[in-house]
């Protein structure tokens, strides 16, 4: 095979419709010898993405969450761990104070929500995980007293109040954090210093002998752009950004259309049997 691993992106990218992978994914995926790492990079937690592995028959494979704040091996080792400063997370909660804009934390293998409402019963089901529930005081007292912070701030709300909270987090701390506005209503808040792409790079140097050109990654929004841009192919999917598909090799068909599964059938990643 000319390439001898796959690196994707997971909402938007590799789920369908239902949020689910595709049975056509699936066993296309079956078919990959043991030996060729399929490596998910998302903004998820990584119990929101250890069950999709579990789907794929790849329980050991290496994750990049929260677009490579928190890294992990085959069997859980940290390999990297970036995270938003605590006195910035609190910065970001204050200025949700006076809207209606819901807040969630998330820290290495925990998440963290308030209450229980429209949002965080929406994020329990995309994502098929259940959060700590805690009042967000308490969670910054235990963070200050183990001198931590958040690998992942979301908020979500009134696409109105979510736009001005943009322009607030952008304007006053746009030089120490990324903020990818997924959709209208959502924005994911991640330490400036991270990406998807210098988290690969990073397993790959730890746990594989080759390198970023002979990965096929994919992807669909703002903050898979250098995956795509850094890797021997990049593939966008047809529902992804304009930013995106301008860097990408190849554009497959949307995430809808099973287009993952369609580009690495013609890239013929699948060995013939």
């Amino acid at each position: 095979m000319k390439y001898k691993a796959i690196c994707s992106d997971i909402d938007g990218t590799l789920l369908n419709s239902e949020r689910d992978l595709s049975e056509k994914l699936k066993n296309l995926v079956y078919t990959l010898p043991e030996d060729f790492p399929v490596i998910l990079a998302s903004s998820r937690m990584p119990d929101a993405m250890r069950h999709l592995l579990q789907d794929l028959k790849r329980p050991l494979e290496p994750l990049i969450a929260y677009n490579g704040g928190f890294v992990i091996d085959q069997h859980g080792k940290v390999l990297d761990s970036v995270e938003i400063p605590l006195d910035l997370v609190s910065k970001i909660i204050e200025l949700t104070q006076k809207t209606e804009i819901h807040v969630s934390l998330y820290q290495g293998e925990n998440w963290y929500e308030e209450k229980e409402d429209y949002w965080s019963k929406r994020e329990i089901k995309n994502t098929k995980v259940e959060p700590t529930w805690q009042n967000h005081k308490v969670t910054l007292e235990l963070w200050k007293e183990s001198n931590s912070g958040a690998h992942k701030v979301m908020v979500m709300g009134d696409s109105n109040e979510i736009s001005w909270l943009f322009g607030e987090l952008h304007l006053a701390y746009s030089d120490q954090i990324h903020l990818y506005r997924s959709k209208d209503t959502y924005i994911e808040i991640a330490p400036k210093k991270i990406s998807k792409a210098t988290a690969l790079e990073l397993v790959l140097n730890k746990l594989y002998t080759f390198g970023m050109e002979d990965v096929i990654a994919f992807g669909d929004n703002y903050n898979d752009i250098d995956l795509i841009q850094s890797v021997g192919w990049g593939v966008a999917v047809a529902n992804a950004r304009p930013e995106v598909k301008s860097v990408a090799k190849e554009i497959t068909l949307e995430n809808k259309e099973d287009g993952v599964a369609i580009a690495l059938e013609r890239l013929m990643i699948v060995p013939e049997v």
